[in-house]
């Protein structure tokens, strides 16, 4: 079953992010436990974010390591019950580190734009740590929390807007799948020392690093960043990359599934973990003037950016389905907000394994699969949809 799902998760993983590659995841969790029961939808917008004050210049690899409460050797199992290294990512140019959540909590809070200020912020779909709140940092994720992302080594937060059915339900996605990529620091391209047109200098994902990308709801004249899309699956799809749920409406009739992908930056600073925008301090690699692929000056370091996408079974209310953002684009297309946020509290002995083998190797991991034989343990029962599927919409 184990060999099954692996394959199933890297394949789906790589129909919803093949446009995504570069040229060049404690105590089990009971599912039931992070949805909330409420009553109605927000008809207005939040407050102004009170800007989050930018952190004192750290080393790149960012905060001080907080190692597990736990040994992480045992979160760990022999790959496909045999010890299996995964096959070269080759002819492609990163390596991948792929792993599927599940939904978890859902919250008004936000501890990126909104820090210290629970309620403030739309309504959002978490992923990963189920006790990410307002006041999470770093060694708060560190420190605790079930989670709802394959194993407790991957303490992060991730979270998105959650979607919303139209008739007072949130609808949580069937499962989240989360792709880590980046070329091996051994390539030239992961050196400008080597290679004058280098990407930048390849690093590993700094501890702490939080982020905010896709849509700018704070700025919503700036252009969104993530090259986000909405996509279909199933028997009867169309897929294709689709700028908003209304464009995907037609091609993703009942018994498929709709998936809200987006890609996370590629680039960062060096100097700070966040920023007062939650987006400045990161950026994105581009083909610029210069005419090859190169992160900006100003943010010279390349991390194994991450490609998220959140999968929903379509019902009959999709031609009503929007993101709790949307009510800060009236007139907008629905889903055209889309966004999401990162905050990085990764085992740092875990965090070491997949970037060293999977990464640094070329390997093509997939299912929590580390590139040493390894894999991270499923910590709760693995499932392919969301139960409860709908939830009511919490009162804010």
């Amino acid at each position: 079953m184990k060999n099954r799902l692996n394959i199933f998760v890297s394949a789906l993983l790589l129909v919803a992010t093949a446009s995504c590659k570069s040229d060049a995841a404690s105590a089990p969790m009971p599912l039931a436990a992070v949805t909330a029961a409420v009553l109605t939808t927000v008809t207005t917008p939040p407050p102004p974010p009170q800007p989050l004050a930018n952190a004192a210049p750290i080393g790149l690899g960012g905060e001080s390591p907080i190692a597990s409460e736990f040994d992480f050797r045992d979160q760990l199992e022999a790959a496909g019950g045999t010890g299996a290294i995964p096959a070269s990512g080759i002819p492609d140019v990163v390596g991948a580190f792929r792993f599927i959540c599940m939904p978890g909590q859902i919250s008004y809070d936000d501890p990126i734009i909104f820090p210290g200020k629970p309620g403030a912020a739309h309504l959002h779909q978490y992923f990963g740590n189920v006790k990410a709140n307002a006041f999470s940092t770093y060694q708060s994720l560190r420190r605790g929390g079930d989670l709802s992302c394959m194993s407790p080594a991957n303490r992060s937060a991730y979270w998105m807007p959650a979607m919303l059915d139209g008739i007072g339900n949130v609808v949580r996605p069937d499962f989240v799948s989360i792709y880590y990529k980046r070329r091996p620091a051994s390539d030239p391209k992961c050196d400008p020392a080597k290679d004058q047109r280098a990407e930048g200098l390849c690093i590993d994902l700094p501890n702490g690093l939080n982020f905010v990308f896709g849509y700018d709801w704070v700025n919503p004249a700036n252009s969104p960043t993530g090259a986000y899309y909405f996509n279909c699956d199933g028997p009867t799809a169309v897929p294709g990359h689709y700028s908003d749920i209304e464009t995907a409406l037609a091609k993703c009739p009942l018994g498929n599934r709709l998936g809200a992908v987006i890609n996370a930056p590629t680039c960062w600073n060096g100097k700070t973990l966040n920023a007062a925008d939650g987006r400045s301090h990161v950026g994105y690699a581009s083909y610029g003037s210069w005419g090859y692929l190169r992160c900006p000056e100003s943010h010279p370091y390349v991390i194994p950016a991450f490609t998220m996408g959140a999968w929903y079974t379509v019902d009959a209310n999709l031609k009503t389905w929007h993101l709790s953002s949307d009510m800060m684009n009236p007139g907008g297309k629905r889903g055209a907000t889309f966004h999401a946020d990162f905050m990085m509290a990764w085992d740092p002995e875990v965090k070491k394994l997949w970037h060293s083998n999977c990464i640094d190797k070329l390997l093509n991991c997939s299912g929590g699969v580390l590139g040493d034989g390894r894999q991270m343990k499923q910590s709760w029962p693995a499932s392919w949809y969301a139960s409860p599927r709908l939830v009511p919409v919490p009162q804010s």
